[in-house]
C-alpha cells in the first residue's frame, strides 16, 4: 500500500526551497504527497502537479505589517489549511500531516485528524519565539503573554509529533529541553542546498552593470534579516571608504522592502544597489551568484539568528564564493572557514570585510573553494536526505505497530 503524506506549508511552495526539497525527497522515495500552501499570486493554478507531488493552494492573505495584521495571518493561512486538507482526506488520503513552521499554529489541524489515526511530524524549520522576540521585540504585558502563547503552541506541537525535524543541533537542543523529546525523536535534517538548482554556472559580467565588482545577498528581506545593516555597508563602503567600484545585487524580496529602497535613497547610494525581485530560473540565479566576488549575510545577532542555519550561506558555498557574515554561532558551523566573520551588529567592520575580499582575489578564490568542499563533502541535499527517510520510517513503524492486529488467544 503506498504511504500517503500531507504537507502543510504557510508559503508558497516551490519558491520555499526547504519545503520543496523534502516533498520531492518523499516523493522520489515512493510517498504519495500532496502539498497545501498559498499562492504565490492569483494567476497560479489552485491545483498542479509539479515532479510527482500534487500542490493544492490558495490565494495569499494581505501582507502583514502590524502586530493585528500578522494575527490575521496566521488565522487565515490555518483556516484556508484546514480546508483544504479536510478536502483532501475525502478525495485523496493521507497518513501522516507533515507541518512545516512557521506557523505553529499546524498543531491544532493535525490534531483534527489524529481520532482517525493521522501521524504528525513537525517540520520546525523556524524557532517561532525567538522568531517573534526578533521580529517585534518587547512590547510589554501584552507582548509578554503572546510570547508566553507562542511557547504553548510549540510546546504541543512537540507533544503530539510523532518526530520533530529540525535543521541543526542548535534546534535539537531547543527541542529536548522545552519539548521534553528524546534524542531519537529529533532529527537534523540540514538546509543542504540542491545542487541541481544552485550550481556551477558561466559568470555573466553584464551583471555587474559596469562596475568592476559584484556582491550579492539572497534572501527574505524582513525586519530580522538585516539587510538594512547591509544597505548601511554600501553607504560606509561608498562614502567613508571611496569605493565606487561595486555593484550589490539584492535577490529576493520581504515586508520591508520599500523600506529598504527608501533607505538607499536617504544614504544616497540607490545606484549602487540593484533590487532584483524573486529570481526563480535556476540558471540566471546561479549566473548571479557566479558572477559575485562576495556574497553576504548581514543577519544581526538576534535570540533567532544566533542559532540559525540560513540557506543562503549554503547556497554561497554551492557556487564557490567566499562570504562576509556577521559572527554568529550556526552560521560558523555552517560556513566553517569559508567566511570572514564581522563583530555582530558592527556595520563598519561588515563594510571593512567585503572591502578585504574585494581588494583579494586569492583569498576570494581560497574560501569559496573551501565552501564547495564542504558542500559536496557532506552539506548538499543529497547528504540530508538519509535523515529524512529515517525520520518517515520510525513514523510508518509506530503507525503499523499502532494498527496491527493482536494475536489469536492460544
Amino acid at each position: 500500500m503506498t504511504r500517503k503524506v500531507l504537507i502543510v506549508n504557510e508559503t508558497p511552495v516551490p519558491p520555499d526551497e526547504r519545503c520543496w526539497l523534502e516533498a520531492k525527497t518523499l516523493a522520489r522515495a515512493g510517498y504519495q504527497v500532496s502539498v497545501v500552501c498559498t499562492k504565490m499570486d492569483a494567476e497560479v493554478d489552485a491545483h498542479r502537479v509539479l515532479e510527482g507531488v500534487d500542490i493544492y493552494a490558495y490565494n495569499p492573505p494581505r501582507q502583514a505589517h502590524g502586530l493585528w495584521s500578522f494575527a490575521w495571518e496566521l488565522a487565515y493561512c490555518w483556516a484556508h489549511s484546514t480546508r483544504l486538507s479536510i478536502r483532501l482526506a475525502r478525495e485523496v488520503g493521507f497518513d501522516v500531516v507533515h507541518a512545516c513552521n512557521p506557523p505553529d499554529t499546524f498543531f491544532a489541524l493535525a490534531a483534527l485528524f489524529r481520532p482517525f489515526g493521522k501521524k504528525f511530524v513537525f517540520a520546525q524549520h523556524d524557532l517561532v519565539p525567538e522568531l517573534w522576540l526578533s521580529r517585534f521585540g518587547d512590547r510589554g504585558m501584552i507582548g509578554r503573554v503572546l510570547h508566553r502563547g507562542l511557547l504553548l503552541m510549540e510546546r504541543l506541537s512537540y507533544l503530539i509529533a510523532e518526530v520533530v525535524i529540525v535543521p541543526n543541533e542548535s534546534y535539537k537542543r531547543v527541542a529536548m529541553r522545552r519539548g521534553r523529546l528524546p534524542a531519537e525523536s529529533v532529527f537534523v535534517v540540514r538546509n543542504g542546498p540542491d545542487l541541481e538548482k544552485i550550481f556551477l554556472a558561466d559568470p555573466d559580467e553584464s551583471l555587474r552593470e559596469g562596475r568592476e565588482h559584484l556582491v550579492c545577498y539572497l534572501g527574505v528581506m524582513n525586519p530580522q534579516d538585516g539587510v538594512d545593516y547591509l544597505i548601511r555597508a554600501v553607504a560606509a563602503l561608498v562614502h567613508k571608504h571611496g569605493r565606487r567600484d561595486t555593484q550589490f545585487a539584492l535577490i529576493g524580496s520581504g515586508d520591508v522592502i520599500d523600506e529598504l529602497k527608501a533607505l538607499a535613497a536617504e544614504l544616497d547610494v540607490e545606484e549602487y544597489v540593484t533590487f532584483t525581485g524573486w529570481v526563480f530560473e535556476p540558471n540566471l540565479l546561479s549566473r548571479y551568484l557566479r558572477s559575485a566576488d562576495v556574497c553576504v549575510a548581514p543577519d544581526p545577532k538576534t535570540p533567532l539568528n544566533e542559532v540559525s542555519s540560513f540557506m543562503k550561506i549554503m547556497d554561497y558555498m554551492a557556487v564557490a564564493r567566499p562570504i562576509v557574515a556577521f559572527d554568529l554561532a550556526e552560521t560558523r558551523v555552517s560556513a566553517g572557514d569559508a567566511a570572514l566573520y564581522a563583530a555582530p551588529d558592527d556595520v563598519d567592520d561588515f563594510a571593512a570585510k567585503i572591502s578585504e575580499l574585494l581588494d583579494d582575489p586569492q583569498e576570494r578564490e581560497e574560501l569559496g573553494q573551501i565552501g564547495r568542499r564542504r558542500i559536496e563533502e557532506s552539506l548538499s541535499w543529497t547528504h540530508q536526505e538519509a535523515a529524512l527517510l529515517a525520520a518517515y520510517e520510525v513514523v510508518f513503524r509506530d503507525h503499523v505497530e499502532s494498527i496491527e492486529p493482536e494475536g489469536q488467544p492460544e
